[in-house]
């Protein structure tokens, strides 16, 4: 956000920047999802809905798991949230207590060691690598378990990554986390942003599994705020007493649009926005790797890549500043996912048009030779 906040600066002094920093894709949200906001809007639903979410919403999430992945999932077990951001929050705030430790990769998203700090829970990060395609293994869970640990929070895809956890494993995982009595939670709010593969959603491993989900990333409603959440039966009442203490409810006009971002005709939409992801994705990672940066692994989802700097400088940090002031290209330095080989990465977001993403290779190479 630092990077985001100087590059926009830049830009108002009349600077041209190219923005690749921003975990935010550039498509507006869908019209049908925005007709529905507005409708909501005249129809007078500006109102608090229940701590959990309007009823219909949750049915409607509900019916997602079961056409989308063939999984039964009650109502009754879905919380609408501010965001993933407010899901993550609410289950952190009921399953963990202070003290309690949290296990999850190194390099990942700040948020979570952060959501797990404020708890005063104790974030726990293991250091992955290339081998393991920068994401946690049930042989790594294991080997980092300990006394204090209460839980496993995954990302599938990863970010800063892009990289997924094959079902098989995350299903070996989980078994690992319920034979040691914890909780695995798992931040599915880039899994509709899976290119090659059709992978089953974290739901489907159990009751007991938590199911992170948002519909920021895929359904184009960042500044909606709306998230969800799926637990189990149990927790459900202090995740209710949780969101009445902290939120009272998610935004309401926006509940009732992401009913429209449901419809099969505005996944139809999604989709192609989807393809163009995938198509900015396929004309960038071989570019940097042209441009000497290390992509050893191809991002399988969501809208980053994660890429060695080593034949460039020793430090991200300095890299993104020399980009940014040089050539006017925002990148993210490697440093805000973590401690493990956090300076000699940065993450670049194939969040804008790929004509933009062309003119920012050109000036990389400009500056970098």
């Amino acid at each position: 956000m630092e990077v985001l906040g100087r590059a926009k600066a830049m830009q108002a002094a009349g600077r041209s920047i190219i923005h690749l920093e921003v975990g935010e894709a550039d498509f507006p949200t869908p019209e049908p999802i925005v007709a529905a906001g507005i409708a909501a809007l005249h129809a007078g639903h500006t109102h608090y809905t229940p701590a959990l979410g309007l009823p219909e919403l949750r049915r409607a999430i509900a019916g997602h798991y079961a056409t989308r992945y063939g999984v039964a999932v009650s109502p009754d077990r879905i919380a609408v949230t501010p965001g993933a951001s407010g899901a993550l929050l609410l289950a952190m705030a009921a399953l963990f207590n202070p003290g309690d430790e949290v296990l999850m990769a190194d390099p990942g998203y700040p948020c979570n060691r952060h959501f797990a700090r404020l708890l005063e829970a104790r974030p726990v990060g293991i250091p992955v690598g290339v081998e393991t395609e920068f994401q946690l293994t049930a042989e790594l869970v294991d080997r980092h378990w300990g006394p204090r640990t209460r839980g496993v929070l995954v990302a599938n895809p990863g970010n800063p990554t892009g990289t997924v956890i094959p079902h098989a494993e995350l299903a070996a995982i989980c078994e690992r986390v319920r034979s040691k009595g914890g909780w695995l939670l798992v931040d599915e709010i880039y899994h509709e942003l899976i290119y090659e593969t059709d992978e089953p959603s974290a739901a489907a491993l159990g009751d007991d599994v938590v199911v992170i989900n948002s519909f920021s990333k895929y359904f184009l409603m960042t500044g909606w705020r709306l998230g969800w959440l799926l637990a189990p039966d149990r927790v459900m009442p202090a995740i209710d007493r949780l969101s009445q203490n902290i939120f009272l409810s998610a935004p309401s006009p926006a509940q009732h649009a992401a009913l429209a971002g449901l419809l099969p005709e505005t996944r139809r939409l999604l989709e192609a926005r989807k393809a163009e992801l995938r198509l900015r994705r396929d004309w960038l990672v071989p570019a940097l790797q042209r441009l000497g940066f290390g992509v050893p692994t191809k991002p399988q989802g969501a809208f980053y890549v994660y890429a060695d700097i080593g034949r460039h400088a020793d430090s991200g940090m300095a890299l993104a500043e020399r980009m940014l002031n040089e050539a006017g290209v925002a990148i993210t330095p490697g440093d805000d996912f973590g401690r493990h080989q956090a300076a000699r990465h940065v993450r670049f977001a194939y969040t804008t048009s790929l004509d933009a993403i062309r003119e920012a290779v050109r000036r990389m190479e400009a500056l970098l030779g």
